[in-house]
């Protein structure tokens, strides 16, 4: 499994755009491509999606993890050269897309083989769930309702290994002491403090990192 993260705060790769926001395009062996979020700016997503390699138009899958403008912002941009991606929704989330497969998703779901959403959790946000032979993989967006609900639901699917997205203000460190890694980017306030805490399992963020588990 790779996670490349497409769009974040800040940069990893000196030739790609930063911007608040937060996108991440996961490649499965044997799995349909899905990208998870799409940032603010769909002129930005579109630029760093061309520079990483990734065709746009061969995204399978769009997940949205829920509805504020830095997680939404580049749907539009993006749903102009994909015909064919199914967008996974969380049901606050309505947006008007003529002639497109999309599914609202409001409690726990198999997205595709191996691969779950959450749920809308509290109402407000999705996070995904993919389980890999090193143990389950959490991709959050902002984390809204809370890291420890987040882990919770993910762990109805097997033991969760890595924790990758935005946390917002999380400062239950302890949560993260059975979690293998853990890149905290886009939103997370306290990224200084998890880092000093638990620098073995720390992985630096940014767009164009690549994440290989």
């Amino acid at each position: 499994m790779k996670v490349t993260l497409v769009y974040d705060n800040t940069l990893y790769r000196k030739d790609l755009l930063s911007d608040w926001g937060f996108s991440c395009y996961i490649e499965i062996e044997n799995t349909p491509r899905i990208l998870f979020d799409t940032g603010a700016s769909g002129t930005i997503l579109l630029h760093n999606i061309e520079k990483l390699g990734i065709d746009p138009a061969a995204i399978d899958i769009i997940a949205i993890s829920h509805a504020h403008w830095d997680h939404t912002g580049g749907l539009r941009e993006l749903l102009k050269v994909n015909r064919c991606a199914s967008l996974y929704l969380p049901a606050s989330f309505r947006p008007v897309l003529p002639d497109r497969k999309i599914v609202e998703v409001e409690e726990p779901i198999e997205i595709t083989a191996n691969v779950f959403s959450t749920g809308e959790l509290m109402g407000i946000e999705q996070s995904l769930v993919v389980k890999t032979d090193a143990g389950l993989v959490v991709i959050a967006g902002c984390s809204h309702p809370g890291v420890g609900p987040i882990l919770k639901a993910a762990s109805s699917y097997g033991k969760v290994s890595t924790l990758i997205g935005g946390l917002h203000g999380f400062r239950e460190f302890d949560l993260l002491k059975d979690v293998h890694s853990v890149c905290a980017c886009h939103c997370t306030q306290y990224q200084k403090e998890i880092k000093k805490l638990y620098p073995d399992k720390w992985l630096d963020g940014g767009a164009g990192k690549v994440i290989d588990i």
